[in-house]
């Protein structure tokens, strides 16, 4: 193809593959080969809406001022139907089974969620002040490449919690299949012993990932109508399941609120030490990519409702988890941790009739937790690792495919201590992760960012060739003596020493405010002084140089937009 330069006004001929182009200035012919397979394919792939000069598309840019429209109610909807689900019974009655007692079970979880909550809103105003996403708020503290590392770090935990949290959907969908029809209880199993799953709900965990697909197609800020029906049945069902227990075995002396601990002495202090920390651990993911849907918000203090819903609600569904699995014990004479494995006992017709409903709330509510908490997170991460060919759409998609089917989640839930370990292990890099972003945001920058520096590579936060060496060590710093305790519990085995056992025990603790303290000592000795500003800097549109305004005229700039740069 001939393509001539410097020109303004420009005439196509297709045949011959020649392009004419007539106007002032000079004139330069350029042969352009035709494009072969592989170029159709990569034209085809490319995002429409990829951002023009910068590597960033229009789900990783800034989120404009027209798409900020998440207010307080959005997000108290958001987190009550995060925490109302399959998972806040489970969670509960894990703690239970290695030895707490409802009582202290309850405590555990009510300081696990009030830990969660602070965080998470905490973590969250950066991305309700500067409406950016986690992948680009880390650039900010570890530099553009190293960035990546973290960022592929969160993805690859986005999407191992996807695959358990869609084999909590697939047990949704396999008991309102029981409740439809009782003969699919005869189905023959066909899988081996070994598979850790039964053709049964294999055929239901086909069905739930085929159904929940279209939910990612959407998109997250457009899904609210789905958050405020699971805040509306999950809660109905919840309270029923808890109260026909309470029906059954009663309130009495011998009731479920007889069961205590099973443990004793500095065991005692040490298990509830553990549980804690694995609970706080659970929600690390959410506490690292608060900003990816903070980032939303028609106002920063929009998001403040987190801190007392996250508590609230999971205090909530845990007593009622708690109520339902020591009930369990007395009724059935185990505890069963999974409030769908209670309801697949309703086999009269009235019964199946209710286990219908309250399994399509649980399964709702299971597409909403897994978008809010998993997805999301994954795909904003794939999105700005391949900004040129992954939005958060296709991300989420991406997302489902290797959570549901690279994975085996049904070999991950096979015991609760199992899951408590899985639950606490992966908090030992996630937790170093978080100290330094809040260390980074709060303490060593003063909530001051540069947003469209945060776009360009060769900017003031490209640190020593992309990598802030500060971070590297204090990341290091925070979670290499958690390894010696780490290994040995995942295998299954147990650790030697008192003292390495008791630190991973702590280890959520200890990785992030280790990490944290250790950033900022780092750069107060060692500050890389250009990346420091006088004032914070914001996108207004895009990220380009033409379009920001420094923080002496954000509320100008707020009056003139709408709510953009409220706050």
């Amino acid at each position: 193809m001939l393509i001539m330069t410097d020109v303004k006004e420009k005439h196509h001929v297709n045949a011959g593959e020649v392009e004419i182009d007539s106007g002032a200035g000079s004139i330069e012919f350029v042969y352009q080969k035709p494009l072969g397979f592989w170029g159709k394919i990569n034209n085809f792939l490319l995002l429409d809406s990829a951002t023009e000069g910068v590597y960033s598309n229009h789900d990783l840019d800034p989120v404009p001022a027209d798409e900020q429209h998440w207010n307080m109610k959005d997000y108290a909807l958001f987190w009550i139907s995060d925490n109302l689900s399959v998972s806040g019974f489970r969670n509960a009655a894990s703690v239970m089974q290695v030895g707490l007692s409802w009582k202290l079970s309850l405590l555990c979880i009510a300081l696990a969620n009030i830990v969660q909550g602070a965080v998470v809103t905490i973590n969250g105003i950066v991305g309700a002040k500067y409406h950016i996403p986690f992948s680009i708020q880390s650039r900010a503290s570890y530099g553009y490449y190293l960035s990546y590392l973290m960022i592929l770090m969160r993805c690859i935990v986005g999407i191992f919690w996807y695959g358990v949290q869609c084999y909590t959907g697939a047990e949704c969908v396999q008991s309102m299949l029981y409740a439809l029809w009782p003969s699919f209880r005869n189905v023959k199993n066909r899988l081996p012993e070994s598979a850790n799953i039964t053709t049964q709900l294999m055929t239901a965990y086909v069905i739930y990932f085929l159904t929940c697909l279209p939910f990612h197609y959407v998109g997250v800020h457009r899904v609210k109508w789905l958050f405020m029906l699971k805040s509306i049945t999950t809660p109905i069902c919840a309270f029923a399941i808890m109260g026909w227990m309470v029906h059954q075995v009663g309130v009495g002396q011998t009731s479920i609120f007889t069961t205590g601990n099973t443990i004793s002495g500095s065991k005692l202090a040490w298990t509830f030490v553990s549980s804690l920390n694995s609970n706080i651990g659970s929600g690390t993911t959410l506490m690292v990519n608060a900003p990816d849907y903070s980032r939303y918000a028609n106002k920063r203090s929009s998001t403040y409702i987190t801190a007392l819903a996250v508590p609230f609600t999971a205090t909530v569904i845990t007593v009622i988890g708690v109520i339902v699995a020591a009930g369990s014990k007395i009724l059935y004479g185990q505890i069963l941790w999974d409030p769908l494995e209670v309801i697949d006992r309703w086999t009269s017709s009235g019964g199946r009739a209710a286990a219908f409903f309250c399994a399509l709330s649980f399964y709702f509510s299971q597409v909403g937790l897994n978008i809010a908490a998993n997805s999301l997170a994954a795909a904003n991460d794939l999105n700005c690792i391949f900004p040129r060919y992954i939005n958060i759409r296709r991300g989420q998609f991406i997302a489902a495919i290797l959570g549901s089917w690279a994975l085996t989640p049904w070999n991950i839930l096979t015991s609760a201590s199992g899951f408590l370990n899985f639950m606490g292990g992966y908090s030992i890099w996630l937790g170093p992760l978080l100290g330094i972003l809040l260390s980074d945001y709060y303490l060593v920058h003063s909530r001051k960012y540069d947003i469209p520096e945060l776009y360009n590579f060769h900017g003031r936060y490209r640190y020593y060739k992309g990598v802030n060496w500060r971070a590297f060590l204090a990341f290091f710093i925070g979670w290499v003596p958690l390894l010696p305790g780490f290994i040995p519990v995942i295998q299954g085995g147990s650790v030697t020493s008192n003292g390495i056992a008791h630190l991973y025990e702590v280890g959520y603790f200890y990785g992030t405010l280790s990490a944290m303290l250790s950033y900022y000592v780092l750069c107060k000795f060692f500050p890389q002084s250009e990346t420091y500003i006088e004032q914070g800097v914001w996108a207004t549109e895009s990220v380009f140089p033409d379009g920001i305004m420094s923080e002496e005229f954000e509320i100008e700039a707020g009056a003139a937009m709408g709510n953009f740069g409220k706050g």
